[in-house]
Formats: C-alpha cells, structure tokens, sequence
C-alpha cells in the first residue's frame, strides 16, 4: 500500500475526531503494509490515534513488526495526559513513520528526530497540505493565541436574514438546519449575542455538549434555555472581544461556530477574528429586510474583504457554502 493512500485515510478519519478533542488537535493514524490497512484509529479526548491505532491492531492479534505508519501529526514527544507517542511506536517495532504536519507546539516537537535516532525510517510532509487543511482550527488556534472562529449564516439570496416586519423563521429549509446540528457538532463552543438569546431563545444544545456562550452586557433571564443545565454556559457580560478570546483560550476552546446576528458578526469581523464564513442561501427575494452584515467600512471593490470557497454543499435547493476568510 502507498504511503499517500494511507495518509488521505488517515486525514480522513482525523475528522471523526471534531468537536470531540477539547483543545487538541484532530489526528488519524494508519497501520499498513504492502498488503494493505492493517489497522487505524482517530483521537477523541482519549489515547492519541497512533495509540489507538496500535491498541486496535494488539486487540486483533496483528504483528506489527516490519509494518509502516501513517499520521497526520508528527507523533508527541512528551508527557502529558498520555505518554509519549513516540515510545508507543518504538515499542510496536514498526518500520517506517510517515507523518503530514510537523508539530508546532514547542512542548509537544521533536517526535521525528527521537523515532530516527531509535532506528526508525522517518518521512515528514505527506500530504502535508491536506492535512494541514483539516486540522486548520487548531493549528491556526496555536499560530495566533486564540480560538477559530466560523461564523454561520442563513440568508436569502439578496443577503437577507429577516424580512422588513422582522419575521425569518425559516429563511433555510429543513434540510440546512439539520445540517447546522452537525456544524455544532464538530465545534467546541456556539457562541451568540445577548440580543438573539433575548429574541430567540435558542438552546444551543449539540450532541458534544459544547459550551454556549452569550456576549453582551445585556442580563439574560434566569428562564433562558441557553442556561439550562444540557450543556455548559458562560455569558461573557462585555463587548471587550480581547477578553472574549483570552478567556476561551484559557477555557481550551479551539473551535467556536458563531451563531450571531448581524451586530456581533460584524464587530467579530472588523475585529480580524472571523476565520471562516458558512452561509447557507435560499433561493428566496426580500428586496428589503436586514442584511447579514452591517457596514465594514469598504469603500470601493479594491477594499473588499477576500474569501476562498473551500466547502459546497445543496440542501434541496438551499446552497451552502463555506469561506476562509483571505488574511
């Protein structure tokens, strides 16, 4: 089996791990030979995935010596809540080590340069790019100090997310809201301001349990649903968006999907902190009504803030698109 074939499983099953990980990175991992995928596994909050990998292939009596590993992330090097991946390898007697991304936690580093100095066959940069992608939430989270933020939309095709009497319940169809449950899903926090908590009342609630988060210095009533005890709460009683980002950081929040009207959105924006843009569009026409986004400041097409499509998606007529934001 080719070592680029096992690295786009191993990226592919590093995705399961979404929303699961609490302030690590996603990674998959693929035991294989020339015969084909021995054994694989993913991290979720638990044992990393070349352990998991190696447990799984142990559980169903596999051999492993002479055999080859595909990871998305350079194995760790340390002692954390786990041991060092590294000696799990050396202790499996595997072969050949090929890895994706190279780690840049400056803790975490080093993992290549041990499992070589061990006599282990070692490759770095498979698929680097794609797996870099995957994992862009947490390697952007340890770039730049703070969580990843995607803000999520529904709009019409003008843009629109409410018409001119204030009613937008449902701008998306059935279909795109359910797939909003697997966005949450895949995050670890969903944050909204104190206005749509007090016009909407959402709960919030997703299958991870991921931390609801309200900003605003608005008071939320004690019936709220966003309080209830499904998940975890924080109401973050300011607009100071700085402070916002420390406290999460310090929360290990890496991922946050924004469900936010047009007021917070745009402040997020003007802040530099929207990462990625998902917009699910209906085909429908206002005409008039509220746009999504309030003014940036843009003064000419010159000005106009760059995105990258990176995901589409049709929802029985309704597009969904996701954008990174060009920094």
């Amino acid at each position: 089996m080719d070592a680029t074939v096992a690295m786009q499983r191993a990226i592919d099953i590093s995705q399961f791990g979404l929303g699961k990980t609490k302030g690590n990175p996603i990674v998959g991992a693929v035991i294989f030979n020339q015969s084909g995928i021995i054994s694989e596994g993913f991290h979720q909050s638990g044992p990393h995935a070349e352990v998991v990998a190696i447990n799984n292939a142990i559980n169903a009596n596999q051999d492993l010596t002479g055999a080859s590993i595909a990871i998305t992330l350079e194995p760790c090097n340390h002692h954390g809540k786990t041991p060092p991946c590294t000696d799990a390898l050396i202790a499996a007697k595997l072969k050949q080590v090929f890895y994706a991304v190279t780690d840049p936690n400056a803790i975490a580093a080093g993992g290549g340069a041990k499992l070589q100095a061990a006599g282990l066959e070692v490759t770095a940069g498979v698929l680097e790019a794609e797996a870099a992608h995957a994992n862009r939430a947490w390697l952007s989270s340890v770039k730049n100090k703070r969580p990843y933020f995607t803000w999520k939309v529904a709009t019409t095709l003008d843009g629109k997310i409410a018409a001119s009497d204030g009613s937008s319940k449902w701008i998306s169809n059935e279909k795109s809201r359910n797939y909003v449950a697997t966005l949450r899903n895949q995050s670890d926090a969903i944050l909204v301001g104190t206005g749509t908590v007090i016009t909407d009342d959402p709960n919030l609630v997703s299958d991870n349990q991921a931390l609801r988060i309200a900003v605003g210095a608005r008071e939320i009533p004690a019936t709220a649903k966003i309080k209830d005890n499904r998940a975890p709460f924080y109401h973050h009683q300011s607009q100071d968006l700085t402070a916002l980002t420390k406290e999460l950081q310090n929360q290990n929040i890496v991922k946050v999907l924004v469900e936010a009207g047009p007021t917070l959105g745009t402040a997020l924006f003007e802040a530099g902190l929207i990462d990625e843009l998902a917009i699910f569009t209906a085909p429908k026409l206002l005409g008039s009504g509220q746009s999504f986004i309030g003014d940036l400041g843009t003064k000419s097409i010159s000005e106009a803030m760059q995105l990258r499509l990176i995901e589409s998606k049709e929802f029985d007529g309704d597009i969904f698109n996701k954008y990174q934001v060009v920094k």
